[in-house]
């Protein structure tokens, strides 16, 4: 996707559509950290500790009963 930066006041904005706050599960209240190198920005969505907690518990069960199967298919 390619998007323009619009005029907002003394600024400029980038409109993010309805259908990728949705994909990203974030409404227009959801705050994002914002990081550059210099040359791209990555926005990231900024968690609550009690989502984070449910994210981690699930990545640490994927580990547990797939982490071998992974394993295998990254050799």
């Amino acid at each position: 996707m390619i998007k323009k930066l619009t005029k907002h006041g003394n600024s400029y904005a980038m409109v993010i559509e309805k259908p990728i706050l949705e994909l990203l599960h974030t409404t227009p209240d959801t705050p994002f950290e914002i990081i550059s190198d210099g040359r791209s920005l990555v926005l990231t969505p900024v968690r609550s500790s009690e989502e984070s907690k449910k994210f981690d518990e699930a990545v640490a069960m994927v580990h547990k009963r797939f982490g071998k199967a992974m394993k295998r298919l990254a050799e």
